[in-house]
């Protein structure tokens, strides 16, 4: 039977992979290795409590840290499993530090990676996850991704071998994920919302926390559009929340900001709202999906189709921009989204890596989607 190691440690991780080790515990094993990167309960342990991913087999509880630090650590505690496990290959997701740890680990012991979510480009290099993405998905065997532009990305960098288009994790997770929302999260009537008449927030990225004069604006925004009378709700991640308190911001928001949501709350925060405020890449996807209109407080996107659609506007960190595409979606709404996603992205996943060879270095394509471009 083959082996697979998962390295998740960040919370939209967590999401992307419950659907995959759902699929890959049916016909093989799976060591599933946390790298603590988020490690606030509200960020780590109930996701896998709502998502029904198995407890870690390893926690290396790496905790927060510079990138170089935090990255070191990884890569030194991961080789260290690597070596007692012996998997056929190694799983990881996304583009945190946990991937990039993950993927430089496997590859240096000569283990074939998969990158799940692989091809994406913001053509940032500023931003640390863009560099992540790129030195991942230029050393990974399997390149697992979700649209064609993340295809035709890696095919404009010489990448052709092992790509493969097989939808979107995240939508597996949205589709089966939802209902239970609806009939489990009460955080509607814990703070008092009525469906259709809020906005959500969040802002986590460092190009935006790191930055006062960005954070600043996009607070100021928020306050604004409560001072009109909007009702705003923003989860804090622990990062922005500390960085609010560093500016001494905290207070002049304390009617908005929220502990962070767990994935059931947030998935019915956003389906109940009627915009959305982020800088968040899975957001973008999650607000497209549900037909929610999206102000990115970015100046670029990896996730252009949202933007070509119409139900996501880029502002960047600029009060005013965020200002009036709030008020350009109170009078426009873009057409109903019609989504490629058939929710089957994982199954594609599973059925391409159960094709390994047991030493774990040669597949045999399968036929149908998800077949290599």
């Amino acid at each position: 039977m083959l082996k697979f190691l998962t390295v998740v440690g960040a919370r939209p991780q967590f999401i992307k992979s419950a659907p995959v080790s759902r699929c890959l515990r049916r016909s093989a094993t799976e060591v599933l290795l946390h790298t603590g990167q988020h490690y606030d309960d509200n960020m780590s342990q109930v996701f896998f409590r709502e998502l029904g991913i198995p407890e870690p087999d390893y926690n290396l509880n790496i905790g927060s840290g510079s990138h170089g630090a935090q990255t070191g650590q990884m890569l030194e505690k991961i080789e260290d499993v690597l070596r007692r496990e012996t998997p056929d290959c190694v799983l990881v997701y996304g583009d945190t530090n946990s991937t990039l740890a993950g993927a430089l680990a496997a590859v240096k012991l000569h283990i074939p990676v998969a990158h799940v979510e692989a091809g994406l480009r913001s053509f940032n290099r500023r931003m640390p996850e863009e560099i992540n993405r790129i030195l991942a998905d230029h050393i990974s065997s399997f390149l697992f991704c979700p649209t064609q532009t993340a295809v035709d990305n890696l095919v404009a960098e010489g990448i052709n071998a092992g790509t493969y288009l097989v939808g979107d994790v995240m939508y597996d997770a949205l589709t089966s994920s939802l209902r239970r929302a609806e009939d489990l999260s009460k955080i509607l009537d814990r703070l008092q919302l009525e469906p259709k008449n809020y906005i959500v927030a969040t802002i986590h990225r460092a190009e935006n926390t790191d930055d006062p004069i960005a954070l600043e604006n996009i607070c100021s925004a928020l306050k604004e559009l409560a001072q009109r009378g909007e009702r705003i709700v923003f989860p804090a991640h622990p990062r922005t929340a500390a960085r609010l308190e560093a500016m001494e911001a905290r207070e002049s928001l304390e009617d908005i900001v929220i502990p962070p949501a767990s994935y059931l709350d947030m998935l019915l925060l956003q389906s109940s709202s009627k915009l959305i405020i982020t800088d968040s890449g899975g957001m973008q996807k999650e607000a497209f999906w549900l037909s929610i209109p999206c102000v990115t407080v970015r100046c670029d996107t990896e996730w252009i189709e949202t933007v070509k659609s119409g139900w996501n506007i880029l502002t960047g960190p600029d009060r005013r921009k965020i200002l009036e595409a709030v008020e350009w979606f109170s009078t426009n709404r873009p057409r109903n989204v019609l989504t490629a996603e058939d929710g089957k992205a994982s199954d594609r996943i599973t059925a391409i890596l159960s094709q390994m060879s047991a030493a774990g270095q040669n597949c045999t394509y399968v036929e149908g989607p998800g077949v290599p471009v």
